[in-house]
């Protein structure tokens, strides 16, 4: 019974040990290439995740630490290190391209904000109205994720249309 025990603490320690530095790994992911301060929803989002990575992976089901004395992950450890670490690629992914554009939508108060808003928005799986308040509201922080052929519907077209009179007019010069 004692070596059942034991697996369970050495299981539930691997994960206590990974969920504690969630945070911080996941403060650092959420940080915005143009900004100081992190997505503070990308960090909550970011966290669950890590945390339900860790406790889906990284118990090793109690036969080894999943970190070793000297800091480093246990080679059995690889699943669990990709898990964790897609976690945070993917947090610094939405972070580059969406937490701009998420974070005006939420001071706009444009529909689609909140939970899952960076994952939608870095998808470019956005509903119609969420869609055309970020497009009327938040153009430029949006940009980098706006559909190509939505955006050609919207306020670009009009500079389309500028472009082509301006190259008309001076080709009848």
């Amino acid at each position: 019974m004692t070596s059942s025990t034991d697996v369970q603490a050495q299981s539930a320690g691997n994960v206590r040990s990974l969920k504690d530095i969630g945070h911080t790994l996941c403060v650092q992911a959420a940080k915005p290439p143009s900004g100081v301060a992190a997505d503070k929803n990308l960090v909550t989002q970011c966290e669950r995740k890590f945390a339900d990575a860790a406790e889906d992976s990284c118990g090793l089901d109690g036969k080894m630490p999943v970190i070793d004395a000297k800091g480093r992950f246990a080679p059995a450890a690889r699943t669990c290190y990709r898990q964790l670490s897609q976690v945070l690629q993917d947090t610094a992914m939405m972070a580059t391209v969406a937490s701009a554009c998420c974070q005006c939508a939420e001071k706009r108060g444009c529909p689609g904000t909140g939970e899952r808003c960076h994952e939608n928005v870095a998808r470019q799986e956005v509903g119609g109205a969420a869609l055309a308040c970020l497009a009327n509201q938040c153009g430029e922080a949006c940009s980098l994720v706006m559909p190509a052929s939505r955006t050609t519907t919207g306020d670009s077209r009009p500079v389309k249309h500028q472009a082509r009179r301006s190259s008309q007019a001076s080709g009848s010069l």
